[in-house]
This record gives structure tokens, sequence and C-alpha cells, in this order.
């Protein structure tokens, strides 16, 4: 029997991993897949686990895969190629496969990187991959496979792309090649962290976005049943008290959402539930918060993104600055928390503008606020509108924390100092905030715990350090939070 390793590329980029250790669930996908094909499959979550190259190295040997697959956003494809050289160095007849939204889009620039990369799967892989894989160890015509980029001697070949899925309910899922005990959500104790995806895609048009380009502006969505049932398996089969809906628009289909509320409801699933949807959603939902409340959602990501309704239309993001407060507001009343973000650094960004960007981000008072870079994948919408300006190209600090783009009438440098002072400047008035909150104990606990892994993170104090010595307010916070 072949065997195929997914490996997660050791990369970090500080902020995401503050708040938790997350399932890599494409592998998952994918490996069930290939497994009900006749496929040995291993998962090692290298990024996870938080182990170098030579711990990659040693599994690569230990396992001795006939096929190693990595999966590539813009900010970890560097680390996703020195992967796959690092498999052909220990065994040049392994057979190396790449996918993910970075190398669907830039799979020229990909192949001219290295070429060590013998495959990449554009788009959706679960199909794409059991059939590339059958017909490589068959000899067949990899002509044939829709979906995939390969060398041919000197040429690049770029097979048709292949549909979309019709249906996502009923895929197999690898969940017992994870170690559980690596996934957990650091800011409620003995919690085990899983991760579902109950829809795909988006059909909006966010010219900063990459997954409407992924998935085609298209959004396909599971049956509420299917959704459940595998909350149950994961609650039942591997302990995950908590869960991640990773999906960025779950809530699309109002009837198909109250069904899966009801039915998480209804089965009384031991269960937690974080996520993120549209704020026009939410606004929309106004008389069904208390369902939210009781499937056991406690934590939501809204995108506002701006606070200002011609930056929110310069975006294409078909959101009022009205949605978004009255969304932040209606999820306060029922006791969820909230996130969101302001997104900065455009070409015509000024300090002025950043300042009035705090200020509004405080009015809209979220529990929690991020003020992120602009990061222009070189495949997205506003590529071209921004390319001009952008001064890194180093791909690993495409993050949403890193400046790119120099602004007119700012240094990359002032950039970074202002966007360190929002986040201080938020986190200082939050913090001061939730010292008076009375009623709310798992909100306080669940906010001064999240401030505490926040502040103690070693990319923040590094960057606060950069700037500047770290203020006496952010050593109280650490200092207060058992």
């Amino acid at each position: 029997m072949k065997k195929i390793l997914f490996i997660t590329p050791p990369f970090h980029a500080g902020v995401v991993e503050v708040a938790g250790r997350w399932v890599p669930l494409y592998y998952v996908y994918l490996a069930g897949v290939v497994r009900t094909a006749g496929f040995d499959a291993e998962i090692y979550d290298a990024m996870t686990k938080f182990v170098g190259y030579k711990e990659i190295e040693e599994k690569i040997v230990e396992s001795r895969p006939d096929f190693v697959a990595v999966s590539a956003i813009t900010c970890t494809v560097v680390d996703a190629i020195k992967v796959v050289e690092l498999a052909k160095r220990i065994d040049p007849e392994i057979i190396t496969i790449m996918g993910g939204v970075h190398a669907s889009f830039m799979y020229d620039e990909v192949f001219s990187t290295s070429r060590a990369i013998d495959f990449i799967i554009r788009g959706e892989g679960e199909r794409t991959i059991v059939e590339l894989l059958r017909t490589i160890q068959d000899g067949g015509d990899l002509s044939r496979v829709e979906g995939i980029v390969y060398r041919d001697g000197d040429t690049i070949r770029v097979t048709p792309s292949r549909p979309l899925l019709h249906s996502l309910d009923a895929l197999p899922m690898a969940w017992d090649l994870l170690d559980w005990e690596d996934y957990r959500y650091f800011i409620i104790p003995d919690s085990r962290l899983g991760a579902i995806s109950t829809s795909r895609g988006c059909d909006k048009e966010c010219t900063f976005c990459s997954q409407q380009k992924y998935w085609l502006r298209k959004w396909r969505a599971r049956s509420p049943e299917d959704i459940v049932d595998e909350m149950e398996v994961l609650n039942r089969d591997f302990g995950v008290n908590l869960v991640l809906f990773t999906d960025e628009y779950p809530t699309a289909d109002r009837q198909r959402w109250e069904r899966l509320l009801d039915l998480v409801i209804e089965r009384q699933i031991d269960m937690r539930i974080l996520m993120e949807t549209r704020a026009p959603d939410i606004v929309r939902d106004e008389d069904i918060l208390d369902k939210y409340k009781e499937a056991g959602i406690i934590h939501i990501y809204v995108g506002t993104e701006a606070a200002e309704q011609e930056s929110l239309d310069h975006m294409r993001k078909d959101l009022s600055v009205e949605e978004s407060k009255k969304a932040l507001s209606l999820l306060r009343e029922v006791g969820i928390i909230t996130e969101t973000s302001m997104i900065l650094g455009y070409p015509d960004e000024t300090e002025e503008r950043i300042a009035r960007t705090l200020e509004l981000a405080i009015e809209f008072n979220p529990d929690f606020a991020h003020f992120l870079a602009i990061a222009p994948w070189p495949y997205s919408d506003i590529y071209e509108e921004v390319k001009d300006y952008i001064v890194v190209t180093d791909y690993r600090k495409y993050n949403l924390i890193d400046p790119i783009i120099k602004p007119k009438a700012m240094t990359l440098e002032e950039l970074d100092r202002a966007i360190v002072d929002c986040y201080r400047g938020f986190y200082m008035h939050k913090y001061a905030e939730m010292q008076e909150e009375k009623q709310d104990t798992f909100k306080k606990e669940y906010m001064m715990t999240s401030m505490k892994l926040m502040m103690s993170n070693s990319f923040i104090k590094k960057k606060i350090g950069d700037i500047g010595q770290m203020p006496e307010e952010v050593k109280r916070i650490i200092e207060s939070t058992p």
C-alpha cells in the first residue's frame, strides 16, 4: 500500500497562535479520501507541534512515505517549499505535491522557485488528489487528471480546472490521524479544540480576500444533519468539547442555519462553538440570537474591516457601518463575545486616519479588535491597485501583522508603530472596562485571560520591544491575571 505523508510547514506568525493550537482541517479531509481510495496516510502537524526541520526530517525518515504533500497560503509558501526540498534530499524518489490557495494561483512562480515540487493541485483537492495518486500508481496519463500542474521535461503542463464538489456531505474524515492532545484553546482550561467546516466559499466580492477567488465566488453548504453528526463524533470519540466553525460564512442561508442551531440544541451536545460570520446576518437574525447562545456559541468574529463607509465601499465589502455597529451591539446584549478587525496600511493611509480608526473601533466596542496590515496577495483583486506601493517581497511577512505597503505619507516604521499603538490604545481601554465588569464572570475571566495571553506572547512582546518599552498598563495585565 502506497503511503502519503501530509506535513504542515513549520511557520509561525505569532498572533494567530496566541489563543490556541488549530486543527489542520484540510489534511483531515484529504487523508480521509486517500485512505478510502486504498492508500495509507499520515498527518504530521509540524506547525502545531512547534518543531523544526530536524524533527520533520526525522519524521520523513521514520515514515518512509511514497508521497509528501504540503499546503501553502502566501505567508507559509516559503516554508512549504523547504519541506518538499527536504523530502527530496532524504529520498529523491519521494513524489512531492503542493496545494492550497497560493500554489493554486501562483503555480508558475512556485515551480520556478524550486525543482523539488513534482505536482501542484489547484483548488478543491479531494477528488483531484485521489485521481492523481491512482494515475501515478498505475502509470496513467497525467494530462487527463483535471486540476493539476506538473512538469513534462522543461515544460509546465496545466490541466483543465476541476468542477467543485456537488455535495459536501458524508466526506470521509481522518480524525484518528491527529494527535488530539496538541489541540487546545488556551483561554478555556481543559478544552480540546476541534474544527468543522459547515460550508465552503463566499459569493461576495471583497477586493482583499483570497477565499472568494479560490472558491469561484460560490457558496456551498453541508446539511445541518451532517454537521451535527460530525459534532457528535468529535465529542464522543475524541473528547472535543470546543469546536471552531472554520468557514467564513456559515449563516448565508437563514433557514438552513436555524435548522442547524435547532439540531445542536435538540441533541444537547456538550460542546461550545467559536465562529465568524457577516454583520448583516447577525442583524437579520436578531429574533433568534437566543438560539445562538443556547446552541453553545460563545465567540463570534464579525468582519467589519473598516469604520468608515467610504473605505467599506472601496473594498466592495457589501456592508454598512450601521450594520457593523448594530451586529456588535446585538451580540453584546445576548452575551456572546465579539471580535472584529480593521484593515490598515493602504497607499492613502495617514497617521490621522489611523488615529480616527482607533477612535471608531473603541466606539464600535467589540470585545476584541485586530488592527491588520493589508497583505496584497499577488492573486487578489486589490493587487494591481497597490502593487506600485509594495516594498516588502518576503512572503513570510504577508501575515497581516507586518506592513507590506508603504503609504504615500508614512514610512513602514511609522505604520508599524501606529498599528501597535492601536492595539495598545484599544486594549488599555478594554482592560479598564473589564475591571468594572461585575455581572458576567465567564466573560470577564475569558477577556482577562485572553489579554494576558496576547500581552505575554513573544511575537507581540517583540513588536512592543522593537518600538518602545512595554507600558506599565501592559505589565499590570500580565501580572494581575492568574
